[in-house]
């Protein structure tokens, strides 16, 4: 299940957010203040854009595993919307980040009326990578963000509503 997160998600947020494996494509884990200025960008987004990154629960618990969502981003001089995800470690390799992010790709083309999805992830993070891969994206760029003082190139990956209707 997705949903907007509130204030309350600030300690089911840090297990993630303050990971520093699960973070490792962000150069470490985060600080109480930063998890904080996350969520409250997140808030700010469903406000200003209408999406942002959601919380994702189980069905069965309705335990809070991770976020994915669609974010604006920019990319070769305009903006682009984002399929972006992130994980508890606990629940990796479980199928939930790609089942996630392709309910996120579909209603951003099914609601959203969005002719193409992207997603733009660290070079060296194979398993996001998989995910955009699973989700029907093909690499499309590449540009590099700096990020903690630290260069970190990025491949840029997108899939067309075409595409997505052609493939599945």
């Amino acid at each position: 299940m997705l949903r907007e997160m509130v204030p309350d998600d600030f300690d089911a947020l840090c297990r993630t957010l303050q990971d520093a494996e699960a973070m490792y494509a962000y150069e470490g884990a985060f600080s109480d203040a930063e998890v904080r200025a996350w969520l409250d960008r997140q808030i700010a987004r469903y406000r200003d854009d209408g999406i942002g990154l959601w919380a994702v629960e189980l069905k069965e618990t309705g335990e809070f595993i991770g976020q994915c969502g669609l974010t604006w981003q920019d990319f070769d001089g305009g903006r682009v919307m984002e399929v972006g995800y992130l994980f508890e470690r606990a629940f990796w390799h479980n199928g939930y980040a790609t089942e996630a992010a392709r309910a996120c790709r579909d209603h951003a083309f099914d609601v959203l009326g969005a002719d193409e999805v992207f997603s733009i992830v660290r070079d060296t993070n194979e398993a996001s990578l998989a995910v955009a891969h699973r989700n029907g994206m093909r690499q499309c760029g590449a540009l590099v963000k700096h990020y903690r003082g630290v260069r970190m190139p990025h491949l840029v990956l997108s899939v067309t509503r075409v595409e997505r209707d052609g493939v599945y």
